[in-house]
């Protein structure tokens, strides 16, 4: 693939490793905004293939509708704004312009949540399993839980009968399913889901063991989206 002119809208550790993974494959980063970079939205007109935007909630739905509206395409790994999606979703429609979002671009997060629903699917048939949900990110997260949590709750709920919602705390509650968020100085993410009996427990855990992951996967997405219309996401990129 010819290098792309990508612009990148967040430039914390996220930021930088894409711009590292995107140099060694052969892209140029021609544009950062930032709070400390003097560029703005109007400066993307003309000058990018795609843009990449990991920033915070409040910040992420007006660089979307942005980049939608100008057909710019955007991919964005920021979490915590869904409750916008569908207005985002159908703006892309209407505008006919290209958008990416996944809650985790990891390509091994992406393999657990299918297992993660497998599994689901077949103590759907065996409630005397309960379920529980831990996930560990460093402490410059900001959203609690985590997107790639809430994405894991809500397959499990979506598979399961007998849990009706997910719950950011403890419950004793059977219908709840609990996710229990911790923040330690420099996890990049570590999720474990344990199904658990009066005679055993089973456990599956992804952990990262840097952000070089989700950046590949983010580029991989960047790449795969230029020259498309739509909304798409990591089951689009990897044809699960």
């Amino acid at each position: 693939m010819t290098g792309l002119r990508i612009a990148l809208i967040g430039y914390g550790k996220m930021g930088k490793t894409i711009h590292q993974i995107a140099n060694e494959r052969g892209h140029k980063v021609v544009l950062i905004i930032d709070i400390d970079q003097e560029s703005e939205l109007a400066d993307l007109k003309d000058q990018v293939d795609v843009v990449i935007e990991f920033t915070r909630p409040e910040a992420a739905i007006e660089n979307l509708t942005y980049c939608i509206k100008n057909r710019i395409p955007i991919v964005s790994g920021t979490t915590g704004w869904l409750h916008a999606y569908a207005e985002i979703k159908s703006l892309a429609e209407e505008h006919k312009s290209a958008f990416f979002y996944a809650s985790n671009y990891s390509i091994g997060v992406n393999i657990f949540f299918a297992v993660n629903k497998y599994l689901a699917g077949i103590t759907e048939h065996f409630d005397n399993y309960d379920i529980g949900l831990k996930e560990i990110h460093h402490t410059q997260k900001l959203d609690s839980p985590s997107g790639t949590a809430i994405t894991l709750a809500e397959g499990i709920i979506e598979t399961i009968n007998r849990k009706n919602q997910w719950i950011n705390e403890p419950s004793k509650k059977k219908t709840d399913l609990s996710i229990i968020s911790e923040r330690t100085e420099d996890d990049p993410g570590t999720h474990v889901i344990t199904y658990t009996s009066d005679v055993d427990e089973i456990t599956i855990k992804h952990q990262a063991h840097s952000r070089q992951g989700f950046a590949l996967g983010a580029i991989l997405a960047a790449e795969w989206l230029v020259g498309k219309q739509g909304c798409f996401g990591m089951n689009d990129l990897l044809k699960f």
